[in-house]
C-alpha cells in the first residue's frame, strides 16, 4: 500500500505562521494592552483569561474545521438550516461590516496616523478611513497573487517589528505594575477571558480554519487523522507565536501607567513605544501597524465577499465588495470607542454559542446522532448567552425580574453563566443520542 504523505518540519512550520500571519489582526495587538492596563498587580491570572480565548479556543476552532472535514457550512451542517443561517449571518457580520473589518481602519488610524496629525480634525480622520477602504477595495478585486506577495514582506516586517518591542517592553517597563481596577479585582481571570472575546479570533478560526486544511491538502495529505493532527500542529505553532504577542503586550499596559495614564485604546501602543524609541518607533509602528491592518482589511472583505456572493448569486462579487467597504467606512467614522462599546454585547451573546459549537465539532465523530447533541446544546445555551448581551448592553435594568434571575444563576459571579445551561443541554444531548430514531436512519454525521 502507497504511504501516507506527511509534512516536512520546514513545511509544517510554515503553516504555523501562516495560521499566525492569518489571526495577527487589528484586535490582537489593541486589547493585550488594554487588559494589563486594568488587571494591573493582577495581570497574571487576566492574561491567562486572555490567552483561553484568544489563543486557545481559536487554536481548538482550527482543528474543529479539518474534523468536520470542511468549513462554517460543514461545521453548522448539524443544525437546521434556518439556524445555520442565521448563525453563519451572525459570524461573518461581525467579523465583517458590523465590527472587525471597520475595526482595521479606526486602528490604523488611531495608533498609526492620528499621533503625527496634532490636532487632527473630523474630516481627516474621514478623508483617511475613505482612502484606506478604497485601497483595500481595489486590492480585494485584484487577482489574490497581489495580496499574497504584500503579505510576504508586511507579515515578516510585523513580526520584526513585535519582536523589537516585546524585548524592549520585557527589558526596560516604563513602570511597576499599576493598581487593579475595581471591576477587575474579584473576578480578574474572568474578565481576562471575556477580553478574549473582543480579538474575534475564535469566530475567524471557523471562517480561516479551511484556509489551513486546504493549504496542507494541497501537500497530499487526505486523510481525516493526518489534517487533524497537522492542522493541530499548525494551530499550536500559531498560538505560541500568538502568546509570544500578547504576554509582552498585556504586560506593557500593566506597566503604562506613568507614560500613558488614562489612555484610550488606540493611544496606549503610541505612547508607550514613543517613551520606549522616540519618534522614531512610532514612524516604524506606524507604518507597519497601517500594513497590517489593511491586509487584515483585504482578507476580511475577500471572506465575507465570497460568502455573501454564494448567498445572493444574483449580485456579483464585485458589487458585494464595494457595498462591504462602503459600509466598513459608515461604520468606521463612528469611531474605535463606539465600535468597541456596540461590539460587547453582541459578542457577549455569540461567543458561549461559538464555544459550544467548536467543543461539539472536536466530539462530533463519535455522535449517533450529532443533530440532537446540538440542538439541545445551544437550545439551552442560546437564552444565557442572550442574557448576557442584554447585560453587557446595560438593558437588564429595566427588567429587574430577569437580572435578578441572571445573578443568581451558578458562576455569575465569575462572568460564565452560561455555563452551567450549556453543560445542561450537552447533558441532554447524550441522553438522547440513546434513543433511536423511528425511521431507523442516521442523522448528518
Amino acid at each position: 500500500m502507497p504511504s501516507t504523505p506527511r509534512l516536512t518540519l520546514t513545511n509544517a512550520l510554515a503553516l504555523g505562521l501562516m495560521t499566525f500571519a492569518l489571526f495577527l489582526g487589528a484586535g490582537n495587538l489593541v486589547f493585550p494592552p488594554q487588559v494589563g492596563q486594568q488587571a494591573g498587580t493582577d495581570v497574571w491570572p487576566a492574561a491567562l483569561g486572555f490567552l483561553t480565548t484568544g489563543v486557545g479556543l481559536p487554536v481548538l476552532g482550527i482543528v474543529a474545521v479539518a474534523v468536520s472535514g470542511g468549513g462554517l457550512d460543514r461545521i453548522l451542517s448539524p443544525l437546521p438550516r434556518w439556524a445555520a443561517t442565521l448563525f453563519g449571518l451572525a459570524i461573518y457580520l461581525s467579523i465583517g461590516p458590523m465590527f472587525a473589518m471597520p475595526r482595521t481602519a479606526t486602528v490604523s488610524w488611531s495608533m498609526g496616523a492620528e499621533p503625527f496629525f496634532g490636532q487632527a480634525s473630523s474630516l481627516d480622520q474621514t478623508l483617511y478611513i475613505i482612502g484606506f477602504f478604497s485601497i483595500a477595495v481595489t486590492l480585494s478585486l485584484m487577482p489574490g497573487r497581489l495580496v499574497d506577495v504584500v503579505g510576504k514582506w508586511i507579515t515578516p516586517l510585523l513580526i520584526i517589528l513585535l519582536v523589537i518591542l516585546a524585548g524592549a517592553t520585557v527589558l526596560f517597563p516604563q513602570g511597576p505594575l499599576g493598581s487593579v481596577s475595581p471591576q477587575w479585582q474579584d473576578a480578574p481571570f474572568a474578565q481576562g477571558f471575556q477580553h478574549g472575546y473582543m480579538t474575534m479570533d475564535m469566530l475567524a478560526s471557523m471562517v480561516f480554519g479551511i484556509l489551513i486544511v486546504n493549504a496542507i491538502r494541497s501537500k497530499g495529505v487526505t486523510d481525516t487523522a493526518s489534517l487533524t493532527r497537522y492542522t493541530l500542529l499548525a494551530g499550536l505553532v500559531a498560538g505560541i507565536c500568538l502568546s509570544g504577542v500578547y504576554l509582552p503586550l498585556t504586560y506593557m499596559g500593566a506597566t503604562s501607567h506613568l507614560v500613558a495614564p488614562g489612555a484610550g485604546s488606540g493611544e496606549l501602543i503610541p505612547a508607550y513605544v514613543n517613551a520606549l524609541f522616540g519618534p522614531t518607533g512610532n514612524v516604524l509602528l506606524a507604518a507597519v501597524i497601517t500594513l497590517a491592518c489593511l491586509t487584515t482589511a483585504i482578507g476580511l472583505l475577500t471572506a465575507c465577499g465570497e460568502y455573501f456572493h454564494g448567498l445572493m448569486e444574483r449580485v456579483s462579487y464585485r458589487t458585494i465588495v464595494i457595498i462591504l467597504g462602503v459600509l466598513g467606512v459608515v461604520v468606521a467614522l463612528q469611531g474605535l470607542s463606539t465600535l468597541i462599546q456596540v461590539s460587547v454585547p453582541v459578542l457577549s451573546a455569540l461567543y458561549p454559542l461559538a464555544i459550544v459549537v467548536i467543543l461539539l465539532s472536536l466530539v462530533r465523530p463519535f455522535l449517533p446522532h450529532p443533530g440532537r447533541m446540538f440542538n439541545a446544546a445551544l437550545l439551552l445555551t442560546l437564552p444565557a448567552g442572550l442574557l448576557d448581551g442584554l447585560a453587557a448592553a446595560h438593558l437588564l435594568d429595566a427588567w429587574p425580574a430577569l437580572s435578578t434571575f441572571k445573578e443568581a444563576l451558578p458562576l455569575a459571579r465569575e462572568q460564565a453563566d452560561w455555563l452551567m445551561p450549556a453543560l445542561a443541554g450537552i447533558g441532554l444531548g447524550a441522553i438522547l443520542q440513546f434513543i433511536p430514531s423511528p425511521d431507523r436512519r442516521t442523522e448528518t454525521a
